[in-house]
């Protein structure tokens, strides 16, 4: 009918939840797709492979910088607005990304690109609390992850080709013309969630000091510090895999993106499990069995690589069950830090981001400090990061259940 507005996806659609995993997809699409670029990034600007490596540490800092408004700011002026103002800034950043001069200047590019980029993972999630609650929050998270897992799949094999057909500032421009489709299909599509504004103006201080009262509460941090924890062994592979699997090992291109893609298979694998099983099962179980993945996974990452150093199966099999644990934990670990939160989803999912990129971005940077001594550094921060959230659920299992 002329003048009649669109109609927007029904909360439990699976219309809203793919059009929901699409925009936690970004984050995996901003690195993923230009993965295999890293190298010729660096051969391109004349700069070391820990240089280039910056790209994705300067757009972890931007979307950890941005995580503490789109929260509190969506909590106050609504979902919609804030994540569109997010995905516009995330476009412009991939266009002047594509055209960068210089290294550092294609650096500054990615730092916008993350903060552009924060809104849309932080609101997402802030939906799902406004619609769902407990174990069907984190079916609903589960369910997001097992659809749009097929994104980071497909990213580094388009990256490949578009690498290998029009170099990498080609990224860039289809990053571009992705985030305007699906900037479209939010406004026409998305419906606002938020049912009551906090009438409190927004005061960066304010917020700060609330993001404070949450980090010491002990219903949020453990299970907040298990997201991060579980996340930074996956972004680990993620900014160090390019350099060890093209420089290290000497394999080509779609090699390497075909040992991605079967990284990401894991961790669909995981999240698709855990949402057939979510509505039955102890979440605290759920959170067991991925730390156990992760850690495990680790240790056989450690052994394997020191027995067989010369092959990536070494690497990469185990790399499938971490990213499998990935797939159990990370989504129960964040609906469960939320939980006690309704009113304030905005903030908590803004601050378990923080948690997740911060950690995440100094465990990249170290890796790009010391990826030219080989895969033994990008290995010993996987395990690493498995056996610290194996430490973590031993505090959680004490904790009163919500």
């Amino acid at each position: 009918m002329p003048g009649s507005s669109p109609v927007r996806h029904a909360p439990g659609t699976l219309a809203l939840t793919i059009l929901l995993g699409f925009l936690t997809a970004l984050g995996p699409l901003s690195t993923d797709m230009y993965l295999p670029s890293l190298p010729s990034i660096a051969a391109y600007f004349g700069r070391s492979s820990g240089a280039a490596q910056l790209t994705l540490s300067a757009y972890l800092i931007g979307f950890a910088l941005g995580l503490p408004l789109y929260g509190p700011l969506s909590d106050r002026g609504g979902r919609k607005p804030a994540l569109l103002a997010g995905l516009a800034l995330y476009g412009l950043a991939s266009l002047f990304a594509a055209a960068a001069p210089s290294l550092d200047i294609l650096i500054g590019c990615r730092l916008l690109q993350g903060f552009g980029a924060a809104g849309p993972l932080v609101i997402a999630r802030a939906i799902v609390r406004d619609l769902y609650e407990g174990r069907r929050a984190g079916q609903e998270l589960a369910r997001m992850g097992s659809i749009m897992g097929v994104v980071p799949a497909i990213a580094p094999i388009l990256g490949v080709g578009l690498e290998l057909g029009f170099g990498w500032r080609a990224n860039f421009i289809v990053s571009f013309g992705l985030i305007l489709a699906l900037g479209i299909w939010a406004a026409m599509r998305l419906p606002e969630t938020l049912k009551a504004r906090l009438a409190a103006p927004f005061r960066l201080g304010a917020v700060l000091g609330g993001f404070g009262g949450l980090l010491w509460d002990r219903r949020f941090l453990p299970f907040a510090a298990l997201a991060a924890a579980t996340y930074s062994g996956l972004f680990a592979f993620i900014s160090g895999s390019s350099f060890v699997y093209q420089l290290h090992f000497r394999v080509s291109e779609l090699a390497f993106a075909i040992a991605f893609v079967m990284m990401v298979l894991g961790f669909i694998s995981g999240a698709f499990i855990v949402q057939r099983i979510a509505m039955r099962t102890e979440p605290r179980h759920l959170l067991l069995a991925g730390a156990l993945l992760q850690a495990g996974a680790g240790a056989a990452m450690l052994a394997g690589t020191q027995i067989f150093p010369a092959s990536t199966l070494a690497l990469t099999l185990p790399m499938m069950f971490y990213a499998a644990g990935v797939g159990f934990t990370l989504p129960q670990s964040m609906a469960l830090a939320m939980l006690p939160f309704p009113e304030r989803a905005g903030a908590a999912s803004s601050l378990i981001g923080m948690l997740q990129m911060g950690v995440a971005a100094l465990v990249g940077a170290g890796i790009g400090a010391a990826i030219d001594r080989g895969p033994q550094v990008l290995v010993l921060a996987i395990a690493c990061c498995g056996f610290a959230a194996l430490a973590l659920y031993a505090v959680i299992r004490r904790l009163p259940r919500a």
